[in-house]
C-alpha cells in the first residue's frame, strides 16, 4: 500500500485561523474531512491519517509555527517512512494571483519562511509543492500584515472553489503520479 505524507503549512491557534498564510492548513484539513480523517495532537503536528483508494495519507499541519516547518516534516516523514517524492506541501505564495495554483515536484522555498525551513533541514529543494496564490496586494513594508490578514469578502468564493480544487490535485497528485497532475493544475485559472 503507497503511503504519502501530506503537509500543510501556517500557524496553529485560533488568532490564525482563515488567514491567508493557513491556507495550507485549510487544504489539508478539507482533504483530511473529506476522507473521514479526524485530526489528533501529535508530535509536533496535528495529525490525521485516511485511507483512500488503497494508499494512506499521513495529513499533518505542524504546530511548531510556520518558520520551524522543517522539524515536523522530517520527524513524520522518517517515522512513516514516507519517500520525498510522495510527499507534498501545501504552501501560501504571495508570487501568485489569487486566481492560481501552482504545482512543482521540486523548486526553491522562493523567499518563503516555512519552505526555506524545511529546505534547510532536508538539505534539498527536491520535495513536491503545491503553491496556493494569495495575491500580493499590499502597501509596502506590510507583507507580514498581508500574509496573516482573513481573505476579503470577494475572494471567498474564489479561495473555496481553490480548497476543493486542491484537494483533488492530492488525490490526482497520489494516485496519477506528479508529471499528469502538474499538466492539469497549472493551466487552472479560478
Amino acid at each position: 500500500m503507497s503511503k504519502f505524507l501530506i503537509v500543510g503549512l501556517g500557524n496553529p491557534g485560533n488568532e490564525y485561523a482563515n488567514t491567508r498564510h493557513n491556507i495550507g492548513f485549510d487544504v489539508v484539513h478539507a482533504f483530511a474531512v473529506k476522507h473521514g480523517g479526524i485530526f489528533k495532537d501529535s508530535r509536533l503536528a496535528y495529525t490525521a491519517e485516511v485511507k483512500w483508494k488503497g494508499k494512506i495519507f499521513v495529513c499533518i499541519c505542524p504546530t511548531t509555527f510556520m518558520n520551524l516547518s522543517g522539524r515536523a516534516f522530517k520527524y513524520w516523514m522518517e517515522k512513516e517512512k514516507v519517500l520525498l517524492e510522495n510527499t507534498l506541501t501545501v504552501v501560501d505564495d504571495l508570487a501568485l494571483p489569487i486566481e492560481k495554483l501552482r504545482l512543482r515536484a521540486a523548486g526553491t522555498h522562493a523567499g518563503h519562511n516555512g519552505l526555506k525551513d524545511i529546505q534547510a533541514i532536508l538539505g534539498t529543494d527536491a520535495y513536491p509543492k503545491l503553491r496556493f496564490g494569495i495575491g500580493n496586494i499590499f502597501p509596502k513594508g506590510m507583507q507580514a500584515d498581508f500574509v496573516l490578514s482573513k481573505w476579503n469578502k470577494e475572494e471567498i468564493e474564489t479561495v473555496k472553489r481553490k480548497i476543493t480544487a486542491s484537494v483533488e490535485i492530492i488525490e490526482n497528485f497520489a494516485s496519477i503520479g506528479s508529471e499528469r497532475t502538474m499538466n492539469t493544475c497549472n493551466t487552472m485559472m479560478f
